[in-house]
C-alpha cells in the first residue's frame, strides 16, 4: 500500500471525525506516527569521517617530516 500524503491523512481523518458526529461514534485516536531519522544525523557522520580522514593525513605527513 502507498504512504498517504500528509493532506490526504488529515482528509481522511476529518472525514472520519464528520462521519463520526452523525452517526454517534467517535472518532478513533490517530496513531502516533514514528519520527523519522533526522537527515543531520547523515551530515554530521560524513563531516566527522572526513576530519578524521584529514587528521590521519596530517600525522602522516608529520611523520614524513620526522623523517627527512
Amino acid at each position: 500500500m502507498a504512504k498517504k500524503s500528509k493532506l490526504a491523512a488529515r482528509a481522511a481523518e476529518l472525514e472520519a471525525a464528520v462521519a463520526g458526529l452523525f452517526t454517534g461514534t467517535p472518532a478513533a485516536v490517530p496513531a502516533k506516527k514514528k519520527r523519522g531519522k533526522a537527515k543531520k544525523a547523515k551530515v554530521v557522520k560524513a563531516v566527522v569521517k572526513k576530519v578524521k580522514k584529514a587528521a590521519k593525513k596530517a600525522k602522516k605527513t608529520k611523520k614524513k617530516a620526522k623523517k627527512r
